[in-house]
């Protein structure tokens, strides 16, 4: 199906957010994916023309919505430089990783830097739907200056939505930070996670971020059936 290009704009050191039309007919739960497809770009590379992104916006909003950081592929660079009102194709909506339905079970959301984005959308959809799921995001950046919607999310806390973002290199800010400092460890989660009723974990993020969070969570003794993986190309070696 096709999609019109709305318009970007930068979220993070880096980092940009892409809207798009809501094609008639199309619908997503929250934390899906889609494929993005240019068309007739000016020029390509081996990747092709064709990526695999999470839709960073909730159903009920108005636009489709990607966010990446902005390397230098041929991909990103055609995406960049396209002029509003511009077609692209788009897939499915594709994917499982949405928030599980047992609403007595928290979900602990484990994200690294661009890894973020189901999680955004997960986050307003409860919210707009009015779901009562206690809901954990920690968030791990270098700096605030590479969070996206650092700011966003910091104002939709709420009772049952609590936010923990953490800076590895927050020395390295011009902002100052007085939040969570470091990686995420078991000790940080065993600090905002309370009570014994077996969390429901979520994961995505830059490979290395991963493949930590799920050492972790196992050597805490954190059953496999418990924690959940983005699996799309989006974010490279994050599938189980």
């Amino acid at each position: 199906m096709q999609t019109i290009y709305h318009g970007k704009q930068t979220i993070a050191e880096g980092t940009m957010l892409f809207s798009f039309t809501k094609p008639e007919g199309f619908v997503f739960t929250a934390g899906q994916s889609i494929d993005m497809t240019l068309v007739d770009p000016p020029e390509t590379d081996a990747e092709g023309n064709t990526r695999a992104y999470s839709l960073c916006s909730a159903p009920h909003e108005a636009d489709l919505q990607v966010a990446m950081r902005m390397r230098d592929t041929a991909f990103k660079r055609v995406l960049g430089s396209l002029p509003v009102g511009a077609a692209v194709r788009i897939e499915g909506p594709f994917g499982s990783f949405c928030l599980h339905e047992d609403t007595t079970r928290p979900a602990v959301f484990l994200a690294g830097g661009i890894g973020v984005t189901p999680f955004r959308s997960m986050v307003l959809d409860a919210r707009e739907r009015g779901l009562p799921h206690t809901i954990y995001l920690f968030y791990s950046n270098r700096r605030p200056e590479d969070a996206a919607f650092l700011r966003e999310l910091s104002e939709l806390r709420t009772s049952t939505f609590v936010f923990v973002p953490t800076m590895t290199n927050a020395g390295e800010s011009q902002e100052v930070w007085t939040g969570e400092t470091g990686y995420i460890t078991a000790s940080m989660l065993q600090k905002y996670v309370v009570g014994n009723t077996r969390p429901v974990f979520y994961l995505a993020g830059p490979e290395p971020m991963v493949t930590a969070m799920r050492a972790m969570l196992q050597s805490a003794g954190v059953s496999g059936d418990d924690v959940r993986f983005e699996e799309f190309s989006g974010y490279p070696n994050t599938t189980k």
